[in-house]
């Protein structure tokens, strides 16, 4: 699917702000990424300032991820219907190990430049990531092994979400998983320790 000039210019300039920062990256580089001629104005046609692209970038990120939570939730409960507790589980890890590595060039220019923007973090809390963890509660509440069950599902999303957050970071900082523990061992041991912090009810009706 060919981008738009506006699409290029979002993407690129997100990528650029992501690998040098923010103030680092200059108008006609990323004129020159997106395919422009570098220093002409280009961008200007599309946008008014570095920073409407930078807004832009964090409104659409967030925009996008409400319809891909709503699109993913839907598609397991039709595709996890017939699998047991632990497998379900597991798939819930893995989506939201790659739904955090789709926005790993987001997340680095979250904590590395958007702290002189609270307008932005606020945009990027209450459109990508606090969705991440609603996602997970409305995920847990709709499995029937819990329904009706007394649980405080938005703390145990906030560690299991947090576990999956953190796994990601870990290894786009430091260049390789924390303990060492590759994506398999993780999502296993995230089950087990989802599978402890679950209602009694639900233990027993996979044991």
């Amino acid at each position: 699917m060919t981008r738009s000039t506006r699409e290029r210019i979002i993407d690129e300039a997100l990528r650029l702000f992501a690998e040098r920062g923010y103030s680092a990256t200059s108008v006609a580089e990323i004129e020159a990424a997106s395919g422009l001629s570098p220093g002409a104005g280009g961008l200007y046609r599309h946008f008014k300032s570095k920073y409407e692209v930078l807004a832009a970038a964090m409104n659409e990120h967030a925009t996008r991820t409400r319809a891909q939570i709503a699109d993913t939730l839907a598609e397991m409960d039709a595709a996890d219907a017939s699998l047991d507790v632990e497998a379900r589980l597991a798939h819930l890890c893995r989506a939201g190990l790659a739904k955090v590595r789709e926005e790993s060039e987001l997340t680095r220019v979250f904590f590395r430049d958007l702290s002189q923007f609270p307008e932005l973090v606020a945009t990027v809390r209450e459109g990508l990531l606090q969705p991440m963890f609603d996602a997970i509660i409305t995920w847990f509440r709709a499995q029937p092994e819990y329904a009706g069950t007394d649980a405080d599902w938005p703390a145990i999303a906030a560690v299991l979400g947090g576990a999956v957050v953190h796994y990601r970071l870990f290894q786009e900082t430091v260049g390789e998983p924390p303990g060492r523990a590759d994506r398999d061992r993780f999502v296993a041991a995230w089950v087990r320790l989802a599978l402890g912090l679950l209602p009694h009810p639900a233990v027993q009706a996979v044991g």
